[in-house]
């Protein structure tokens, strides 16, 4: 599978990965490259069924998400990285750090659906919504879960929204539909920052929170007055976490 990808940083430092939000693209890392790319070498992609990335047709699963990853690291030639990523990046990140722990050091998951499988009708029928109607029938709901009313700045990720491949959009609904990362959680052995927002609707902090006790040495980090697309509404608090926790 061919993940899109962006580049930036110093070519021998670090290699840090940064896997988006479900319907989201690499640009939503727009405030966070600048920072990283100081002293990471800094890979921005795109989940397959997203962006550039190729689209085949779903349903997905969250192996097929995550062995993309390991495959990028293999065309990018390098043996290890460290990985961020938020929503449907952070269940990737917490797949690879459950079934690939050797190929990372430090993982910082951001708003991460742990058990979406708990509830999967939800996934299932937005799925059928999408590919019936496209990705213009959740947008308002979306933007809605994403940012707090006051974050008015939200044209650039609507544009990312309406722009998802619609079949990409819902074979990635089907692929959380069916994931329960929770059991092997106690196995993860990397350093591991856990991020939530105190006004996510799409993936709740009373979610998140408990992660910190079943994943080994985790820390966790409340945000306050933020939504779920925290990266990006709120880089002046997210950066410095993710510096500090990266490096």
């Amino acid at each position: 599978m061919r993940l899109n990808y962006v580049q930036t940083g110093p070519a021998e430092a670090p290699v840090v990965l940064l896997g988006s939000s479900l319907g989201a693209d690499h640009r939503m890392w727009a405030p966070q490259l600048d920072v990283l790319s100081k002293r990471f070498r800094v890979v921005a992609f795109d989940h397959r069924g997203h962006g550039e990335s190729e689209a085949p047709d779903g349903p997905y699963t969250i192996e097929d998400l995550g062995g993309d990853v390991l495959e990028l690291l293999d065309t990018l030639g390098a043996e290890q990285a460290s990985y961020a990523g938020i929503s449907l990046g952070g269940a990737v990140g917490l797949w690879l750090a459950e079934n690939a722990p050797e190929r990372f050091h430090r993982f910082a998951l951001i708003c991460p659906p742990s058990n979406p499988a708990e509830t999967p009708q939800p996934w299932i029928d937005r799925a059928a919504q999408v590919r019936a109607e496209g990705t213009k029938a959740i947008a308002d709901a979306t933007l809605g879960r994403w940012f707090r009313p006051e974050f008015t700045e939200t044209a650039p990720v609507r544009e990312m929204l309406l722009a998802c491949p619609t079949e990409g959009y819902a074979a990635c609904c089907e692929a959380l539909s069916t994931t329960n990362l929770v059991p092997a959680l106690g196995t993860i052995t990397a350093p591991v920052l856990l991020i939530t927002a105190d006004s996510d609707t799409s993936v709740p902090p009373e979610t998140v929170v408990p992660l910190a006790a079943q994943i080994p040495g985790a820390h966790l980090e409340i945000i306050e007055n933020a939504a779920h697309l925290v990266t990006y509404s709120h880089p002046d608090v997210i950066n410095p976490l993710l510096l500090a926790h990266l490096a």
